[in-house]
């Protein structure tokens, strides 16, 4: 069976380009598949009309035209292009995706985009990338390429021609590569580990993902910054691991506090409710990263410590710590397969070793405290007498993960 193209985009408003896009895509050896969101007209061209995506969405184009809640019909439009967008996949016939618009094609276009798995390729076409917050917003966690045009969208002149053609050519290439699925992901047979990590506990990341791979593990790892974590926690539960190293788990108490880290409320869930194998650390959960413009008078008078130009962390309160540890003693608490929970005495990243300011293990302790009363015998907890970021923690967490992930 053939596998397609899909094209998506709005006929009504970008007809011409789009299916000059169409054209340069089977030109180079593709076949297009054009789904059309369209909800003010219906028009010639493509093979996914705006009738049978409303359809898809349990309603009727008529209703979607007559309506003046703009918000809620173009939700409508974006499930029912998902919908179709997923049966394509499932039956084999989804070789790639790109779509093309300005501002709110692009938003509908990378919606359905975002529904479709790690490992599709995705590309989006579009006049608005640049504008800031919105290419964030496009890509969320989805592995979406954007493709920003720089001129507008309107008219098939010689440059847009160009751009189009550009466009074509890359999402044709993209196509040739089979999508990555479970089942490929393991074909040499190598059990894949999943690994968040950030900067101040990158020198651990790096000798744990050394000693996974020479014991035959596929080690993937995530930036815990709030988005590669986030999709770490989505790919988790489409059992793409048969174990999971979460030396960053900062997210969690940054979902709590409001801190740039926020990875959302599934984050350390995931694993736990398919009982995959865990090995956790608190990597960087002693600090909280607020935006600037958030700062209370209190905060000013915090330890930090600055990562770089951007990124200031701020060492968290006793109360913070508190309410830190409960959330994760009640997400550890209810995993259904093996935890083990490595505590560092000497500080919980390279931002806070023993000879620096940021060190405070009272703090740490209340953590741990915590953690201990409140799962009680629900998972393994091992104090490790280092700096989480020392190869003596690595080599702890290497042994940890020999101890309860699958044999290679």
């Amino acid at each position: 069976m053939e596998r397609a193209i899909l094209l998506i985009s709005t006929l009504d408003t970008k007809g011409p380009e789009t299916l000059f896009l169409r054209d340069r895509i089977r030109a180079r050896g593709g076949i297009p598949l054009v789904l059309d969101l369209s909800m003010s007209a219906e028009c010639e061209g493509s093979d996914i009309t705006p009738t049978e995506v409303a359809h898809a969405a349990g309603t009727n184009i008529d209703e979607i035209r007559a309506s003046r809640e703009r918000k809620k019909i173009t939700r409508l439009m974006i499930e029912g292009a998902q919908k179709l967008a997923r049966e394509l996949l499932d039956a084999g016939r989804l070789a790639a995706v790109i779509g093309l618009g300005g501002s709110t094609g692009s938003l509908m276009a990378t919606d359905v985009m975002r529904a479709l798995p790690f490992g599709v390729p995705k590309l989006m076409v579009s006049s608005t990338a640049a504008l800031p917050g919105l290419s964030t917003r496009y890509i969320g966690t989805g592995d979406i390429a954007v493709f920003h045009t720089v001129i507008e969208i309107t008219g098939l002149s010689l440059p847009l021609c160009n751009v189009l053609d550009r466009a074509a050519a890359a999402v044709a290439g993209m196509a040739e590569v089979p999508p990555l699925t479970v089942e490929s992901a393991r074909k040499d047979g190598r059990p894949l580990v999943a690994m968040s990590m950030f900067g101040p506990t990158e020198r651990c990341a790096h000798h744990v993902h050394t000693a996974l791979d020479r014991l035959g593990y596929q080690t993937i790892g995530f930036s815990a910054a709030g988005v590669c974590d986030r999709a770490m926690e989505d790919m988790i539960a489409l059992r793409f691991f048969d174990g999971v190293v979460d030396l960053a788990p900062g997210g969690v108490g940054e979902e709590v506090l409001g801190g740039m880290r926020a990875a959302g409320p599934n984050r350390l869930t995931s694993a736990g409710k398919l009982g995959i194998p865990q090995v956790v650390a608190p990597g960087g959960v002693n600090t909280t990263n607020p935006r600037k413009s958030r700062y209370t008078p209190e905060h000013h008078e915090r330890r930090k410590y600055e990562l770089d130009e951007l990124r200031t962390f701020l060492r968290v309160s006793d109360e913070e710590m508190r309410r830190i540890a409960e959330v994760y003693a009640e997400k550890l608490g209810q995993a259904l397969g093996p935890v083990i929970f490595l505590f560092p005495t000497k500080g919980w990243s390279a931002m806070d070793p023993p000879t620096g300011h940021m060190f405070d293990p009272d703090q740490d302790r209340i953590f741990l405290d915590i953690l201990r009363a409140r799962v009680g015998s629900k998972i393994v907890i091992r104090e490790v007498d280092a700096n989480l970021d020392d190869e003596v923690f690595a080599a702890e967490v290497e042994k940890a993960c020999v101890e309860i992930f699958p044999t290679p």
